[in-house]
């Protein structure tokens, strides 16, 4: 029996099934190890809390020493802020259009509140929507290091820097994220690398404009490792709270770091060599191949081969335990956020098993 078993023979008759359980022991671990490598290598913690759209998770995270939140999205922003959090950067290239132009507004009379941009057309429309009072919004120009998908050209950096200040926008530095480090374990460093170039060539046109940069950001959990060098003030990772089985396979976490996975039971085993969970894809998400998998028994070799809507098949190789119809079993995701976002509340414990609280997914459904 493994860690993840233990904790749910203290649970069984007291959670319905699928339920995201957080070890909350586990997940402190995790926050204070990132917190302690930043501050060995003099950078700020800023976490991305697209993963777990908690509240209390967030004010954990900056208890531990995070300078502030990174946000997906406006309504992410808006929810945390309402929470009492004062220093929210938006780490993506907004386009202000229906509401969201008079509510990023808002936001920025009540935080400090930075946005991504990555084009002229945008810093136009940003500026537009902040009317008489510009100047109460910060951005950061996000630059493509090689991920191929927001970010402009790094050479570009100190022409759109410039075009904000003269919009009356306050550029304060520039962001890249080096998504192609999470593709295998020997593209981590490499992409970190690239990161740390792309953000070498835009902090120099910064510079060749007269605009110092203040922030210069990195991400993210795959590449955090790597993200130390000299020129980066902060670091954005999100996955790092929970873990999950990408960041363990590709190096980026242990087995014994990932805090979360999801309660299931099996419902029906007539099929030999599978059983049938009650976790499908409204519960896990889609993310997986039937290569890898989408979704494993830590501990065992039982793999999610297949999800329906309502239904996961779990594979069970020749030899495996065999789990009965009504037994729950702990399934840990391939990529933790897209699991979170299906529930209305995670159920947190310890590894001890501690009777469990229900925190709320407070950011749940807002996306945008």
């Amino acid at each position: 029996m493994n860690r993840l078993h233990r904790v749910l023979d203290g649970l069984l008759g007291r959670i319905d099934t699928p339920a995201p359980v957080v070890l909350a022991d586990v997940m402190q671990d995790n926050i204070d190890r990132m917190q302690g490598f930043a501050a060995a290598h003099h950078l700020d913690v800023r976490p991305h809390v697209k993963t777990h759209k908690c509240v209390e998770i967030g004010r954990r995270q900056v208890a531990a020493g995070a300078v502030g939140i990174t946000a997906g999205n406006v309504g992410e922003a808006e929810v945390f802020a309402a929470a009492g959090f004062g220093d929210i950067f938006l780490a993506y290239p907004v386009w202000p259009a229906g509401t969201k132009g008079a509510r990023i507004r808002r936001l920025a009379e009540t935080t400090r509140l930075r946005v991504g941009v990555d084009n002229v057309a945008a810093i136009d429309a940003l500026a537009d929507a902040m009317g008489d009072e510009p100047d109460r919004l910060q951005v950061v120009v996000e630059v493509d290091c090689g991920a191929r998908r927001s970010g402009a050209p790094p050479e570009f950096a100190g022409d759109l820097a410039l075009a904000a200040r003269k919009r009356g926008l306050v550029p304060v530095g520039v962001f890249t994220y080096p998504g192609h480090g999470s593709s295998g374990r020997d593209a981590r460093e490499r992409a970190a690398r690239d990161q740390e170039t792309a953000l070498a060539t835009a902090v120099r046109g910064l510079g060749q404009a007269g605009i110092p940069a203040e922030v210069v950001s990195a991400g993210s959990t795959p590449t955090v490792e790597f993200s130390t060098g000299d020129l980066i003030t902060e670091i954005r990772p999100g996955e790092y709270v929970f873990g999950d089985l990408d960041n363990s396979r590709l190096g980026a976490c242990t087995d014994d770091q990932i805090a979360l996975f999801v309660a299931a039971t099996v419902v029906s085993d007539w099929v030999p060599g599978q059983v049938i969970l009650d976790a499908g894809t409204k519960a896990l998400g889609r993310e997986g191949s039937p290569g890898r998998g989408y979704g494993a028994v830590l501990g065992t070799e039982a793999v999610l081969s297949k999800l329906n809507e309502y239904h996961g098949f779990l594979a069970l190789p020749g030899g495996a335990a065999r789990p009965g119809v009504g037994d729950v079993v702990p399934v840990v995701p391939n990529h933790v956020c897209p699991v979170v976002i299906n529930f209305e509340e995670l159920i947190v414990t310890d590894s001890a098993g501690t009777a469990p609280r229900r925190w709320p997914v407070d950011a749940r459904g807002f996306l945008g």
